[in-house]
């Protein structure tokens, strides 16, 4: 499976990794651009349904479900549109005859609800939302496939006074010359999981668990593509806001200048010493924002991603994960990390130590 920015990017996959024929076929997908990606989690007895989670990805779809943080109750999907899914799960699990747990992924885009899969079964996220609504689903779901009907149940509603985050572990810095770029591909080895009263504070005790130090000062290097540098402008100015320092290679600069930002320019690879890779493993970057043009080991972004990874330096490649992580910054440096257990959360009695 291989993203190809351009012509010349899938001619040379194709060069190195396919041999397509008539007995090989190749298939080729286009991405939703800009879509919200959606999980949804519901049970049913094959009479009635009910929707657990309805979690919305941080990162845009094309970021596989198991690699993309995901947040309950979704952040920025309206009222009608929430409705839609919960009657459109309803349908699917219906006619699909499920008796159990069923895990429907969707993408919202320009205001369009898409399928994009539908599985008759547990899914990797119902630990997650059992722990964030208060309720073991797996163990309900068994009741269901023994013939207990869905109204027999105590499924709690989904607590108003938190949110939940679910961020994944992947293993960049144990695998030499691996590419630290999130894509339709599932890199991730595990899952964390962060709770507050709003998204950035969850979000940032996400991060924590998953072993990434967030940076709370020091310099920020940018650099995207072409499509993403309106967006870049506009994170330039959150970390700028923050006290950072912008870095960024030419293209990248000078978008940010232009709305007023300061901004110090670094050289590509290509341009020469000192350049951006120099900068990062110097020690010089606290935190890298990079959206990839392309792939391949001597890509400028790989190299860049990988000294971030050499030198354990925070390296993000969607601009919702950028957004995300200023928005958790500002919220540990003004409020700090408000410890909750999930015991407190669902009004369950901690259990006392024996001795």
């Amino acid at each position: 499976m291989e993203i190809c920015y351009s012509v010349d990017g899938l001619n040379a996959y194709l060069d190195e990794n396919v041999k397509a024929d008539q007995k090989h076929p190749l298939l080729l997908d286009r991405f939703l651009e800009d879509a919200i990606e959606v999980d949804v989690d519901a049970l049913s007895d094959g009479t009635e349904v009910s929707v657990a989670g309805i979690m919305q990805h941080v990162e845009e779809a094309g970021v596989h479900s198991g690699d993309s943080a995901c947040v309950l109750p979704p952040m920025s999907l309206g009222g009608e549109m929430l409705e839609q899914i919960r009657e459109t799960t309803t349908r699917i699990a219906l006619e699909l005859g499920v008796i159990g747990l069923i895990n429907i992924q969707y993408a919202v885009a320009r205001g369009e609800l898409y399928v994009i899969e539908a599985n008759p079964r547990a899914s990797r996220t119902i630990p997650f939302v059992s722990k964030a609504i208060g309720a073991p689903l797996a163990k309900i779901a068994c009741r269901l496939m023994l013939g207990e009907s869905l109204a027999d149940q105590d499924i709690p509603e989904l607590p108003s006074d938190h949110v939940s985050v679910k961020e994944a572990v992947l293993p960049f810095a144990r695998f030499a010359g691996a590419d630290a770029v999130l894509g339709p591909e599932m890199k991730s080895t595990g899952e964390v999981m962060g709770v507050a009263r709003d998204f950035p504070a969850a979000f940032a005790k996400a991060q924590a668990a998953a072993g990434v130090a967030l940076p709370l000062e020091g310099s920020v290097f940018i650099t995207v593509t072409d499509d993403d540098k309106a967006a870049a402008t506009q994170i330039a100015s959150r970390f700028h806001d923050l006290g950072f320092e912008i870095v960024a290679t030419r293209g990248t600069a000078q978008a940010i200048s232009r709305m007023g930002i300061p901004v110090r320019a670094i050289n590509k690879i290509a341009e020469g010493s000192p350049h951006v890779v120099d900068l990062i493993r110097d020690g010089h970057v606290d935190l890298v924002i990079n959206t990839p043009t392309g792939s391949g080991a001597r890509s400028d972004g790989y190299e860049i991603r990988n000294a971030a990874v050499r030198g354990n330096v925070p390296c993000i490649t969607t601009m919702t994960g950028a957004s995300a992580v200023a928005r958790a910054i500002h919220a540990v440096r003004t409020r700090g990390a408000e410890p909750r257990s999930l015991q407190e959360l669902h009004g369950v009695e901690a259990p006392r130590a024996v001795t």
